[in-house]
């Protein structure tokens, strides 16, 4: 039988305040794995709730994730920013090295981006690759997110452990299509150097030509790319 979340709170609240030492701890605890809980369900009163009755915002669930976490791995926004608001950490990283920003980047969750781009991540929190929240969402073709992304201070030239930046993987992990194009422009304007070449000594401009992304080679030979 499911509790309202009042009755979830009392019942927390008279368990905190008559137990004590290891009990205590075991019910806190319970209370930050509810917390959870509504966040990955968008329960956004219960999550609202819990926050108010001081359910801990660091706590993890057994993949390591906060219930910031939680919440952005199903883009629930709502929840996101309540909890973002009460200070939840945007850098805190689950087992696979996810964190709301690098998550809600690669994945294309515009409004959790913003969310956590106003809380001031560190961009030199990177995922499981080496990388920024920028490279995937280039190679994954989240215009918007790009958009956003490059309105900050984040490296656009940052190499990941792959050998890639941000501009080659939007080469290389596309279909140079119009989407990416876009992105190519993009990242030009804001700097991204067009002849940081890949571990293998490969330019961009090679790439793009060995792909055949005959307008992508155009605007990196206009930002003073070569071979």
């Amino acid at each position: 039988m499911n509790l309202p979340f009042l009755t979830l709170s009392c019942v927390l609240s008279l368990c905190l305040g008559g137990v004590g030492g290891a009990d205590a701890a075991s019910v806190a605890g319970d209370r930050d794995q509810a917390l959870i809980r509504a966040a990955e369900g968008n329960d956004v009163a219960l999550v609202r709730q819990l926050v108010a009755d001081g359910a801990d915002l660091r706590a993890r669930d057994g993949r390591g994730r906060t219930a910031l976490l939680a919440a952005t791995y199903q883009n629930h926004v709502e929840s996101a920013g309540l909890l973002i608001q009460a200070g939840a950490d945007v850098n805190a990283q689950d087992v696979i090295q996810n964190s709301p920003l690098l998550l809600a980047g690669a994945s294309g969750y515009l409004e959790i981006v913003k969310l956590a781009l106003v809380a001031g991540p560190d961009f030199t929190v990177y995922n499981r690759f080496g990388g920024t929240a920028l490279i995937p969402a280039c190679e994954r073709g989240h215009v918007d997110v790009v958009r956003e992304l490059l309105k900050t201070t984040i490296d656009v030239n940052h190499v990941n452990r792959l050998g890639w930046t941000a501009l080659l993987e939007a080469i290389l992990l596309s279909d140079g299509g119009a989407t990416h194009q876009e992105i190519v422009r993009l990242l030009l304007a804001r700097g991204a150097n067009p002849n940081l070449a890949d571990h293998d000594g490969v330019t961009p401009l090679r790439h793009a030509r060995q792909k055949g992304y005959r307008v992508m080679a155009d605007l990196l030979l206009a930002a003073g790319a070569h071979e």
